[in-house]
């Protein structure tokens, strides 16, 4: 039954279909839908209709209704509203200094029209919100102005500050040596290094780390808006600060309108670095450390930069259609340029290949090494210093201690003695007393090294001993008493394979020829076409370029050079004095003869001289150059000997024998003579041979480093002298034992871990109280590493900084920094800063515009210029003092420092925290900073470490 009514349904139902499609054809179903749609929406229009007629009838009735009374106070403020508003009045007096109010009146209009009025004014033309909020800032800087007027900022400038820089350059050294000591280097090492640089943060400072502040926009943005809401509740009055909508305002402006651009301006390693190039602007670029620089450059930006440069340049001279006398100065300038880009080439293939090799390990295998006189390294205190590392090992410490005592002890001696002559002249006798003291001093040394009881004991024949002894005990002790035996050490430490001759085979010679600036580069000593380069970065091949008509003369041609020394002079370049020598020269050939004058200075002579003794070494013993002197050389008498000295030089160099016997000869001579700019070969390495090796300088300087050495100098007085003789050599002996040990820095407390704590720590009440010494050996110990270095360098370069204190400022020098803060904070300076701020961010009064970012190119060569400059300011006692590769791997890891905006950011942070706790000093700020920059994941990545490593130990426990 049920199967036939479904069957039947089915039937019916498809009966219906077949005949709606015969009769309404196939596209009849869309036209039904198409209906149905319509219907629906006509519906839902009349229904629209009727409801927006209602409502406006319901509208009308309303209108007419009749409302309550409103209150009286509504009333009242309508009618207030309504009246016009009466002007506020400003106080512009800000800091009670008119110089400095104007500008600050100037920066805060600028700061309300650019930042507040633009989009404020489309909202309501009524003032008195921005009145309101002028007033508000000027609380603000009227409050600030009167709490910096009550702060002593003498500490903060002399010691916080310079603190927090050495603190910083200390985290970064340690970072980069953690870098290096890494196996598995990260590819990007920029990233790794700001990685490890905060690691090293948080171990120093323990319970701040400041990474997310300087890595995340985002959270620096929020630490900047808290900050100015912490500063805005301490200079605002109650009632402005509880004005919210007031608040916020004027807490974006100074967060995100003034601080963070600020902040960001100067922590671009491009800004800095343009800036350095602008303070020591005067100072002229050297091409030696211009060389220099490309060759230890590991920035593969930087060395594409140059050399692309260099390569625009080559294509500009090329083009030019030069002749006469300048085609040989635009040969010159290829050249050099020619050989720039070929260093650069050989620096980029060197550091894509993964070849990169120490210059000092690579100097150590190859080519021949400078030789240093034992005479030299004994009285040089960079020298010295590697000497005594080796002695050390070698076991031979105690004949150079003796050395050096002696030494001390004759110069003592010598001085006391002329006191003593001085007070016999004046009638004052004090015989006995000085001939006790010197008595008791040479005991002394003989009881410490040359006695059955001295440990250790000097080796020496036992018959000079027993001579000695007897002098001690029947004769008066004169200054040489020990001078026989101390030419005996000598002698021993000179040929003796353990000592000197084996030192000069030992990697510490190679390295003490790094400091010294004497080691020759193998990497660039030129190929087999001729092409090579000098000791400071000179092509030697450009000067048969530039001399091509007179370096094809044959040997046997009838051409004769004569060549005098007409007049001399003195010049002054840039605030630099020498001496200048007028050179006539005239040249005979069978086509007639030519004459022209020539200028060179003494360091020309010296150089050229270096170059020709060195290519023709049998000229060394003929030719002798005058000698150098280093005071007085500007007095007319002395210029007038060197000129007669300096024409017997040439006479004798120009001599037909000279010229026959050296035809090649020629070709230097010529260079030299030319009225051209002589472009030195050997200058710079002439110029340390002669500082560290000439002879004529022994004397002098083994008597300053020896009374330098020699603690507490006796020249100071009688008295004084007197007080210290008894213990001449037992101290001398003791601080040269102590320069071996790698003793605590001579400012550390005993207390500290030098490893983990701020440079400050360092600070020792006990010591000298001058605190510029004490600041200049902080500095000079962080950035030159000077605690790796033995106590003997480290007295020498503080009692060389004691005199240089002295020297300038007496015992003045707290009153001279006191003054100077004064200065920096009188209102004259202060006005000067506003209006420096006022005109960079506002040029004539316009908000500037977004500096674009320079193109990568111009960044890397500011780079090269940036380290250039500061590498060539660097003073050459500097150098001799720590030794020229200490020196420039110093100031080459200060201006690295500069070139990360992370780092640059903490930095920036670190002065402002610093600033405000001193400015506030009661108000916890250091506890705040701590809340501020808790979120830290170095932080609780720290102290996870930290509760991992105590875990275990409490167990035990």
């Amino acid at each position: 039954m049920l199967a036939e009514t479904s069957l039947s349904i089915w039937g019916w139902g498809s009966l219906c279909v077949v005949l709606f499609l015969i009769t309404f054809g196939p596209f009849a179903i869309f036209y039904f839908a198409f209906y149905i749609l319509c219907f629906v929406g006509g519906g839902f229009v009349v229904t629209l209709l009727f409801g927006k007629t209602n409502s406006e009838k319901h509208l009308e009735q309303c209108e007419h209704s009749f409302l309550p009374p409103t209150s009286f106070g509504i009333t009242k403020c309508i009618e207030e509203m309504k009246q016009e508003s009466k002007p506020i009045k400003i106080d512009r007096r800000l800091t009670g200094a008119y110089i400095i109010d104007e500008p600050l009146q100037q920066v805060i209009q600028f700061s309300l029209r650019d930042y507040v009025q633009y989009w404020y004014y489309t909202l309501s033309d009524d003032e008195s919100f921005l009145l309101e909020i002028r007033q508000a800032l000027q609380n603000a800087l009227i409050q600030f102005s009167s709490r910096s007027k009550e702060i002593d900022w003498q500490p903060y400038f002399t010691t916080r500050l310079v603190d927090d820089f050495a603190t910083h350059l200390r985290v970064f050294r340690k970072a980069q040596q953690r870098i290096t000591e890494k196996d598995d280097q990260i590819k990007d090492g920029a990233e790794d290094l700001v990685d490890t640089f905060f690691e090293v943060e948080v171990e120093m400072e323990e319970k701040i780390c400041r990474d997310l502040v300087c890595t995340s926009p985002k959270d620096e943005e929020g630490f900047l808006r808290d900050l100015c809401e912490v500063l805005l509740y301490l200079l605002l009055p109650p009632g402005d600060f509880q004005n919210k909508i007031m608040r916020y305002f004027v807490r974006e402006i100074l967060s995100q309108g003034i601080l963070l651009p600020l902040i960001n301006q100067l922590s671009d390693p491009d800004y800095i670095n343009q800036y350095f190039i602008w303070m020591i602007r005067d100072s002229i670029c050297n091409y030696e450390a211009f060389m220099n620089i490309v060759k230890v450059s590991d920035k593969i930006g930087e060395l594409e930069a140059v050399r692309d440069k260099a390569a625009e340049e080559l294509q500009y001279l090329r083009s030019l259609d030069t002749a006469g006398d300048d085609i040989n100065t635009i040969k010159n300038q290829i050249n050099s340029l020619l050989f720039v880009k070929k260093v650069c080439d050989s620096r980029i293939l060197r550091l894509q290949s993964g070849k990169e090799i120490d210059t000092v390990k690579l100097a150590a295998n190859f080519g021949k090494l400078c030789t240093v006189p034992l005479d030299i390294i004994l009285v040089n205190n960079v020298a010295l210093q590697f000497f005594m590392d080796y002695m050390q090992q070698m076991g031979g410490q105690a004949h150079l201690f003796f050395w050096m005592t002696v030494e001390g002890y004759r110069v003592t001696a010598q001085k006391q003695l002329e006191v003593l002559l001085s007070l016999q002249k004046d009638g004052m006798h004090q015989t006995a007393q000085t001939k006790g003291l010197l008595r008791t001093a040479a005991v002394g040394i003989y009881d410490q090294y040359l006695s059955e009881k001295a440990a250790p004991r000097v080796s020496i024949d036992d018959a000079l001993v027993a001579k000695l002894e007897e002098k001690l005990n029947n004769e008066d002790p004169t200054p040489e008493i020990f001078d026989e035996i101390q030419r005996k050490v000598y002698e021993l430490m000179l040929r003796d394979e353990r000592f000197y001759p084996s030192f000069k085979q030992h990697p510490l010679y190679v390295r003490m020829l790094a400091e010294l600036d004497m080691l020759k580069d193998p990497s660039f000593r030129g190929s087999d076409d001729g092409e090579g380069e000098s000791f400071n970065g000179s092509p030697t091949g450009s000067i048969n370029l530039s001399l091509d008509d007179l370096s094809n003369v044959p040997a046997d041609e009838s051409i004769q050079l004569h060549a005098y020394i007409s007049d001399t002079g003195v010049c002054n370049d840039h605030g630099k004095t020498y001496a200048l020598y007028a050179i006539t020269v005239r040249r005979r050939t069978p086509n007639g003869d030519e004459v022209w004058k020539t200028y060179r200075r003494y360091s020309d002579f010296h150089d050229f001289h270096m170059r020709i003794t060195e290519q023709f070494e049998n000229l060394a013993n003929l030719l002798k150059l005058p000698g150098k002197k280093t005071f007085n050389n500007m007095d007319r008498d002395f210029l007038e000997k060197r000129k007669k000295d300096l024409n017997a030089y040439l006479q004798l160099l120009l001599a037909p024998e000279v010229m026959k016997a050296y035809p090649a000869l020629a070709i230097y001579v010529y260079d030299f003579l030319e009225n051209k700019a002589y472009n030195k070969g050997k200058g710079d390495f002439a110029r340390k041979m002669d500082t560290f090796v000439n002879p004529l300088r022994n004397s002098m300087r083994n008597v300053s480093n020896a009374v330098k050495s020699f603690p507490d100098s006796f020249t100071e007085g009688m008295t004084k002298m007197s007080d210290n003789m008894g213990k001449i050599s037992e101290r001398l002996g003791q601080d040269i034992k102590q320069s071996f040990f790698k003793e605590p820095p001579l400012m550390q407390k005993s207390f500290v871990d030098p490893k983990h704590c701020r440079v400050a720590a360092h600070l020792d009440d006990n010591v000298d109280d001058n605190v510029p010494l004490k600041i200049m050996l902080l500095l000079m110990d962080e950035i030159f590493d000077l605690k790796e270095r033995n106590q003997w360098l480290r007295r020498n370069i503080k009692n060389l900084l004691q005199q240089l204190i002295r020297a300038m400022h007496g015992y003045t020098i707290n009153k001279k920094i006191v003054d100077h803060v004064d200065w920096m904070t009188s209102p004259e300076q202060v006005a000067d800063a506003v209006k420096r701020f006022r005109d960079a961010f506002w040029p004539n009064g316009i908000l500037a515009e977004a500096v674009p970012r320079r193109d990568n190119s111009i960044r890397m060569r500011t780079r090269i210029a940036g380290k250039t400059k500061l590498l060539g300011i660097m003073p050459d006692e500097l150098k001799h003092i720590l030794g020229a590769e200490t020196t420039r791997k110093g100031i080459l890891r200060v201006f690295e420092m500069f070139q990360h905006t992370q780092l640059n950011k903490r930095l920036v942070y670190v002065f402002l925290e610093g600033f405000l706790e001193t400015l506030f000093p009661v108000y916890g700020f250091p506890d705040l900073f701590k809340k501020l920059h808790s979120s830290s994941k170095q932080m609780q990545q720290y102290m996870h470490r930290l509760q991992s490593t105590q875990t275990p130990f409490l167990q035990k426990r």
